[in-house]
C-alpha cells in the first residue's frame, strides 16, 4: 500500500484509474522480457551439415539425408535433408528468438518474400574452408554460398526496395558454421599431413575463414555469430579410426579443433577492430558439446559414444537408410548418426547458447 499512500492527493484523475494504471504497469515489470526475440528480424547461415536443411537435396552428391530414417521425429517425420533425427540448431535458434519455427534452405523451396524476409540457409552439408573438403565432397563451397547470398540479396532488393533490404539486414543474426569437416578430411589425407602441421593447416582455415567473414560484412552482415569446431575426436565416427582400442576421443582430431578455435577467436577479435560498424562474436560449442559427452547423465542423456543409427559408429548419410536399425528413444542419446547430433542434443545447445551469447545478439 505505501506505492499507493499518494492518491488521495490527486484530485483531477480517479483513484481507480491510478490503480488500475500501476496495476498494469507492474503486470507489464512481472512479464519476462522478451528482448532478444525482437532484436532479431532474420536468422541467416552459411556452413556445413550442421546448418544445412536440405540444400544438398538438390545436388549430385552422396552426402544427403532426405530418405529415412532421417526426420523420423520431424514435424510429420518427414525427412528433410536434415542430418537429424528432427530440428537441427539453426531451427530451434530461430524459434527461439521468436523469428519462425523452421529456417529453411535456400536451394530447391521455392520460397516466397515471407519466407525470404525472415531468414534462410545456404549452408551445404560436407562443405569447409578447405577448398579440397567441398570438392572430395562434391558439394557447395563457402564461396559459392556467398554467391546465393547475393542472389537473395538481389531477389529481396526487388522486393523490398534498397533502404529496407539494409535495414533487415542490420537486425539479422548471421550464422557461420564450417571447419568440422575440414578436420576429418585433414586426417583422412596423408598428403595433407605431411604438407602441414596441426598449427599449421588450422592457420590456412583461418586465412579462408578470414576472407569469408570479411566478403559477408562487405554484402551487408553487421551481426555475425562464428561457430568454432565441436570435439570432432568424440564423434562416434572418429572415435573408431583414430580413438585406439579403447574407443576413447581421437586426441589428435581434438587438438586440431582447440588449436583452430584459439585461433579463430584471436582472429575474430582482429576483424571486430578493423571492420567498423559490425560485431562479430565468436561461440564456442566445443566446450558444451564436450560436457554433453563426458557427463551425459547431467544432461538427461544415456549414451554419448554411440549414434542411434544402427551400429552408432560408421552410419551417416546413405550408411544410415531405410534398412538400418535404430535406437528406440533418440532423445537418450547425443549423436544421431556417427557424425551429428540428435535433436535434442541441438535444442540443449541452442538454449545454453542463447543465454551464453545473449548481450551480443540482441545488442
Amino acid at each position: 500500500m505505501a506505492l499507493l499512500s499518494w492518491l488521495p492527493h490527486v484530485t483531477s484523475i480517479s483513484s481507480t484509474v491510478l490503480i488500475l494504471l500501476l496495476f498494469r504497469f507492474h503486470l507489464a515489470r512481472a512479464q519476462p522480457s522478451n528482448c532478444t526475440a525482437r532484436a532479431v528480424t532474420a536468422v541467416i547461415a552459411f556452413g556445413d551439415s550442421i546448418v544445412d536443411p536440405g540444400n544438398n537435396n538438390v545436388l549430385l552428391t552422396v552426402v544427403k539425408s532426405n530418405f529415412p530414417p532421417y526426420g523420423r521425429d520431424f514435424p510429420g517425420h518427414v525427412p528433410t535433408g536434415r542430418f537429424s533425427n528432427g530440428k537441427i540448431g539453426t531451427d530451434f535458434l530461430a524459434s527461439k528468438l521468436g523469428v519462425k519455427e523452421l529456417l529453411p534452405a535456400y536451394l530447391g523451396t521455392n520460397l516466397g518474400p515471407k519466407d525470404l524476409v525472415t531468414g534462410v540457409s545456404f549452408a551445404s552439408a560436407g562443405t569447409g574452408y578447405d577448398p579440397l573438403t567441398s570438392a572430395v565432397a562434391s558439394v557447395t563451397p563457402m564461396w559459392k554460398q556467398l554467391e546465393f547470398f547475393k542472389e537473395y540479396k538481389r531477389t529481396l532488393t526487388g522486393n523490398l526496395g534498397e533502404k529496407k533490404l539494409t535495414r533487415l539486414l542490420s537486425g539479422s543474426l548471421f550464422i557461420v558454421c564450417a571447419g568440422s569437416n575440414d578436420v576429418v578430411e585433414y586426417f583422412s589425407d596423408p598428403m595433407q599431413q605431411l604438407s602441414h602441421g596441426i598449427s599449421s593447416y588450422a592457420e590456412s582455415l583461418i586465412r579462408s575463414a578470414s576472407r569469408f567473414l570479411q566478403d559477408l560484412v562487405s554484402l551487408g552482415a553487421r551481426k555475425v555469430g562464428v561457430v568454432g569446431i565441436p570435439p570432432v575426436g568424440c564423434m562416434p565416427s572418429q572415435r573408431l579410426v583414430g580413438g585406439g582400442l579403447s574407443g576413447g576421443c581421437a586426441a589428435d582430431r581434438n587438438q586440431l579443433a582447440q588449436t583452430y578455435n584459439a585461433k579463430l577467436n584471436m582472429e575474430v577479435q582482429r576483424l571486430n577492430s578493423n571492420l567498423q560498424g559490425s560485431k562479430l562474436f565468436y561461440v564456442d560449442v566445443y566446450s558444451i558439446l564436450l560436457d554433453f559427452i563426458q557427463y551425459p547423465w547431467k544432461h538427461g542423456f544415456e549414451d554419448s559414444k554411440l549414434g542411434c543409427c544402427g551400429t552408432g559408429t560408421v552410419e551417416v548419410a546413405e550408411l544410415c537408410n531405410v534398412l538400418s536399425t535404430t535406437c528406440r528413444n533418440a532423445s537418450e542419446y547425443v549423436f544421431w548418426d556417427s557424425y551429428h547430433p540428435t535433436q535434442r542434443a541441438y535444442e540443449l545447445l541452442i538454449e545454453t547458447l542463447i543465454q551464453k551469447y545473449v548481450n551480443f545478439i540482441k545488442g
